[in-house]
């Protein structure tokens, strides 16, 4: 006679690196964020809808007709060349040209960035290696490291990104040697700022000082709001610099193709790593991001994205000025996805949650976005899924659940 096993039955053959895994913020979020009642600012969806879809079905329909046999088979580990070569073009564009030393031979496909990181990771972490990341940092990430067991050490952040002086302080104060510092320099996830341009070379100059690698991770640097998009880290420096890169934002995040530019000895070890989780990336979907890149005019796809965010961030930006209370303050981004904002002192915004959902209105708690737990008097808001007129709607009905979170505050402390 068989029993019904349950999870806790199971806890005693885990390996040690499941024992730290907890579900992110985010995705516990999804079930109830995406019900059509409530108004989500909680996601990081680009705006797909914003896509041709006739065009897309004719190309996936020619990608069948032509090329059908080919692209449902399987395809070398690093991915297809064609691919590998219109990719390095798309860096060209970011100025991660040829003379900074990017090849196709020394580009590496992944199932979307999130993969690159956790290559990276496998290639670079033992359990208990230090980690440096900007604080609060992309929540993948934090997800990544926290599977390879690494320690992770966060880097103080103000309106121009990561600051250089706390940078030296981790390394000094960190209590092994950092294996790398991990940095979304260009409207970063979450906060939505950009690193400098005097800070990019100091930060630069310093891990080179202390030997320190970087991986710069780069999914919204072509989402600029005013055209001017801030040159990669890995455009100034080819040495100890590896480059994180992604079509999710600027074509379609379902497809899950990314990449990773890496030194030739580093990217055989990405190979390997990327053979034994997958064997190879999808070739299909590779085939459809080569197509699009090749026959559609998707730099212009992109404008177009650019110019739908930044009408919404102006929204949301105005709707904030009209709804929150005046002790909140919020950054305001010049590209991306992302405003962060900053709550009236004392207020909790994960205990906030559950008021907020519902008054029909999502967002993520700032606690996901830092190792250690810190971050409750902040959240993140998202402005490239939701239209304007439900953009509004959420901060009107999130200023409520402020509101009320601050009298009850007031409450207990008079």
């Amino acid at each position: 006679m068989s029993t019904k096993t349950t999870q806790d039955d199971y806890s005693d053959r885990y390996a040690a690196r499941v024992h730290g895994m907890a579900q992110s913020e985010i995705r516990a979020l999804f079930s109830v964020a995406s019900r059509p009642e409530v108004v989500s600012l909680a996601g990081g969806n680009p705006f797909t809808a914003a896509l041709d879809m006739d065009e897309l079905g004719e190309m996936f329909a020619r990608l069948l007709a032509e090329d059908g046999a080919k692209s449902l088979l399987y395809c070398p580990g690093q991915g297809d060349v064609a691919l590998r070569e219109q990719i390095c073009e798309v860096m060209a564009l970011t100025g991660i040209d040829v003379t900074a030393g990017a090849s196709p031979d020394d580009v590496v496909v992944t199932v979307g960035a999130q993969q690159g990181l956790d290559l990276l990771c496998r290639v670079f972490l033992d359990p208990g290696d230090v980690v440096l990341a900007e604080g609060p940092t992309y929540v993948g990430a934090l997800g990544v490291f926290q599977a390879a067991q690494a320690r992770v050490r966060h880097v103080a952040m103000d309106d121009e990104g990561l600051i250089p002086a706390a940078l030296e302080t981790a390394i000094a104060e960190a209590p092994t040697r950092p294996k790398f510092l991990y940095t979304v320099p260009t409207y970063q996830n979450p906060t939505g700022v950009t690193l400098s341009e005097s800070r990019r070379q100091e930060v630069l100059e310093i891990c080179d000082r202390h030997g320190l690698l970087i991986v710069e991770d780069d999914p919204y640097g072509m989402l600029s709001f005013d055209g001017n998009t801030a040159t990669p880290l890995r455009a100034r420096r080819s040495e100890n610099v590896f480059y994180v890169g992604t079509f999710s934002k600027i074509f379609a995040a379902g497809l899950r193709v990314g990449w990773v530019l890496a030194p030739p000895a580093v990217r055989d070890k990405l190979v390997m790593a990327s053979e034994a989780a997958v064997l190879c990336p999808s070739t299909f979907t590779q085939a459809a991001a080569t197509r699009y890149l090749t026959t559609m005019p998707w730099q212009q796809q992109v404008k177009t994205f650019s110019t739908l965010y930044c009408e919404r961030r102006d929204t949301m930006l105005a709707a904030m000025s009209d709804h929150f209370p005046a002790a909140m303050t919020w950054t305001h981004p010049g590209g991306g996805l992302f405003v962060w904002a900053n709550l009236p002192e004392g207020l909790d915004s994960k205990a906030m949650l559950p008021q907020a959902l519902a008054a029909r209105v999502a967002y993520v708690p700032g606690t996901g976005f830092y190792a250690d737990g810190s971050g409750a008097g902040q959240m993140r808001l998202n402005f490239s899924f939701p239209p304007g007129d439900e953009i509004r709607e959420g901060i009107r009905r999130l200023s409520g659940v402020i509101n009320s979170a601050a009298r009850l505050r007031d409450t207990f402390t008079t």
